[in-house]
């Protein structure tokens, strides 16, 4: 009899459009799988390829205002995950980048993560959370603290609940090393290279698209070109918007959300993309080369394996690299840019995005879960 697939992701919403969610998508194209979500509010949006799929959820599904972000109830968040219950299924595959792989499985039963980041509030950004937080302070500041503690706890334990791992980058392969100390298979997620516009002649502006908030590093983006008067545009939302608009100088635009064609027609249009985060993949990074715009980016996390620094590669190079994220790095790297901006070749760019394609992925995925689900596994 064939094997039974379930796959689960935290959270399907019209909001969450990022790389977990394109990789989602593609585990679908290849395999029949039951879908589950902490939340699900894509099966009644007839905009989605999810509209009027059968989507199993949790009771966080009918909590006030879980639409816009279900990440408020995060104590609830492990809670709500074991109470899936998967006992049909022969083969669990989870898409984690926060409580997904915690679902509860039986001694029969293969669980393949595919694990986008360990969980960036309780490991990566617990200050950052703590300082952006009302609940930062005093004796909630303290109960915060203490929540997080738990959650680590939680989170290092149900990575025992995986039988393999499967990261999204060797950076991330790296942290579920630090994190778990379990070994994973690097698989590069999908990235839509086929559907993308190139254009070969570009126009006079730089871009960033980038959810904005603060450890995405915009505000260091729009206070460099402050400095540079250098036109940029930023696309994106978030919780740093009227900040960065205040800031920011005539020379910059800032257009908040924006559909997908005019994001991908500033993407091949722009002279250059930049970026200052340090990224598990950067799904973004890859669609601007796809697009044969070349990159400007902070050399650190998986940008070192999706972009090539023209200083090293030459001919065949796709962008520039700056080694810190402050504003004088960064203008230096705009500076050079201006400088080697004649040597990229937009048709390399292209061929080398292509190895992060939808198909690339698929044929890896798919080769992987086949040869999982024939090991005998190692209790026997």
């Amino acid at each position: 009899m064939p094997l039974k697939y379930a796959l689960i992701h935290e959270w399907l919403t019209p909001k969450a459009t990022g790389g977990s969610e394109l990789v989602v998508k593609a585990i679908l194209e290849h395999i029949d799988a039951d879908l589950y979500a902490l939340i699900n509010f894509e099966s009644t949006n007839p905009e989605s390829y999810l509209y009027q799929r059968q989507i199993g959820t949790t009771f966080l599904q009918n909590f006030p205002y879980a639409r816009n972000g279900v990440q408020k109830y995060l104590p609830l968040l492990p809670l709500a995950i074991e109470q899936l219950d998967l006992r049909q299924y022969d083969v669990i595959l989870s898409s984690s980048h926060a409580v997904a792989k915690g679902v509860i499985t039986a001694p029969d039963q293969l669980h393949i993560c595919y694990c986008h980041s360990p969980m960036r509030y309780a490991w990566d950004l617990t200050f950052d959370y703590l300082q952006q937080s009302k609940l930062g302070n005093g004796l909630a500041g303290w109960v915060t603290r203490y929540l997080l503690h738990r959650l680590r706890q939680w989170d290092v334990l149900t990575a025992n609940r995986v039988d393999y791992f499967i990261a999204n980058s060797q950076h991330t392969a790296r942290r579920i090393w630090r994190c778990y100390r379990r070994t994973s298979t690097v698989i590069y997620p999908p990235v839509n290279v086929e559907e993308l516009p190139f254009v070969a002649d570009k126009e006079d502006f730089y871009l960033i698209v980038s959810r904005l908030v603060s450890y995405k590093q915009v505000s260091l983006i729009v206070k460099a070109f402050n400095h540079l008067k250098k036109p940029l545009v930023v696309i994106g939302t978030g919780p740093q918007m009227k900040y960065l608009r205040q800031i920011a100088n005539s020379n910059i635009q800032i257009l908040g959300w924006q559909p997908n064609d005019v994001v991908t027609k500033y993407m091949a249009k722009a002279k250059a993309f930049v970026y200052a985060a340090c990224e598990d993949f950067g799904i973004a990074l890859v669609e601007a080369q796809a697009c044969g715009t070349p990159v400007i980016a902070y050399g650190a996390g998986g940008a070192l394996e999706t972009v090539r620094d023209i200083g090293s590669w030459n001919d065949t190079g796709t962008g520039i690299f700056f080694n810190e994220q402050t504003e004088t790095a960064l203008i230096t790297a705009v500076e050079k840019f201006e400088m080697y901006q004649d040597k990229f070749n937009p048709e390399y760019l292209r061929t080398h995005a292509s190895k992060f394609s939808r198909r690339v992925f698929g044929d890896r995925y798919l080769d992987f879960v086949d040869r999982c689900s024939k090991k005998t596994p190692s209790w026997e």
